[in-house]
């Protein structure tokens, strides 16, 4: 397959800049043998962390850093996503290798993380272009994708260091009462309060149904697929919500991103992979073959749907807030605070339809 469809990074960012000779001594420091000093690019696909690839003549690297301005507490805690991903990769093959974590943030400013860049193809908004693939290849890698997510659940974690990412019996409870918390931090005055869908979220809490290892943000644009065969996975990034928690929840945050082709022209928008193709399951697909495959039951699904919206919808206030606060200057975030809109209003159609 063509070079051209593979994943590569763009210009920095202005204001984003890294100082790439303080980050080759300090890796060098690590042990690690480079040669020269690298071209860096960075990645536009996240709106969270910064990620960027250091190209060395031996050597091919990812590093990711936090962004600038006000940060949710408990947020892009890079030491955590690398001691994740290292406990990770022995039990769960498809996590990138990782090389090097830096506490000292006179390097760059911040923490940072390095690993290894795993080389294939991230299906974003659209299939990189040069790559098609027929309806039955699409479903095939549909399906695929809902294979890994329930391989990961079904992680064996006793006497694993991942056993201490959880905090025991209650997550659903943990995770309403978490993003509740974290919407009230984030105001601006262009974006509706949700207090009824708060409140309905609260009122109709399940019980935990298992606790499973999830990653919180299973989305295509975080899976590498293979450039040989594009239906396969080769790798899985961005593990900075990692966890262990209920599968049923994280379930619901897959639906939250995943547009149809016949979706409203917020939701195509909004759309950040490629679900509008033919041959992708729809979103009532994806709950059914999750379900069947995974074994687990849910009576209430529409408690699922409404949280993975409502919780999306505080992650992009909590982006446009640093974008309204002039903390940021990315202008992909301008409009953010009309998706957190949409996405209330999608979490309360929801809930009419459950009533």
């Amino acid at each position: 397959m063509s070079e051209a469809v593979l994943d590569r990074g763009g210009a920095v960012r202005e204001g984003e800049e890294l100082d790439a000779a303080k980050i080759t001594a300090w890796l060098q420091a690590q042990g690690v043998a480079l040669d020269g000093m690298p071209t860096v690019t960075q990645f536009s696909g996240g709106a969270s962390n910064w990620t960027y690839r250091l190209e060395y003549a031996n050597r091919d690297l990812i590093l990711r850093r936090p962004p600038s301005g006000t940060k949710a507490k408990g947020a892009h805690d890079m030491g955590r996503e690398f001691t994740v991903q290292s406990a990770l990769k022995p039990v769960f093959p498809y996590v990138p290798t990782m090389v090097g974590f830096c506490t000292d943030e006179s390097v760059i400013g911040s923490e940072f993380y390095v690993m290894d860049r795993i080389k294939g193809i991230i299906p974003r908004k659209n299939l990189p272009r040069g790559l098609t693939l027929s309806e039955s290849q699409t479903r095939h890698l549909c399906r695929n994708m809902l294979d890994r997510l329930i391989a990961l659940h079904r992680v064996d974690v006793r006497g694993t260091e991942l056993e201490k990412l959880g905090k025991g019996s209650g997550y659903v409870q943990r995770q309403i009462d978490g993003w509740n918390a974290r919407w009230a931090k984030v105001p601006t005055w262009n974006v509706l309060k949700f207090q009824d869908v708060q409140d309905w979220l609260k009122s109709n809490m399940p019980n935990d149904v298992a606790s499973a290892v999830i990653h919180n943000d299973w989305r295509f644009d975080n899976l590498v697929l293979s450039a040989d065969d594009p239906t396969q996975i080769i790798g899985v990034l961005d593990w900075e919500m990692a966890t262990l928690g209920d599968p049923l929840m994280e379930l619901g945050c897959v639906i939250a991103y995943w547009s149809e082709a016949g979706d409203d022209r917020i939701a195509q928008f909004m759309r950040r992979q490629p679900t509008h193709l033919p041959g992708m399951f729809s979103r009532r697909e994806v709950v059914d073959y999750y379900l069947e495959q995974s074994g687990l039951k849910c009576d209430n699904w529409a408690f699922y749907e409404a949280y993975g919206l409502f919780r999306l919808a505080v992650i992009i206030q909590q982006i446009y807030y640093r974008y309204h606060h002039k903390q940021t200057t990315n202008p992909a975030f301008k409009h953010f605070w009309v998706m957190a809109n949409y996405l209330g209003w999608r979490a309360r159609r929801v809930i009419r339809g459950a009533r």
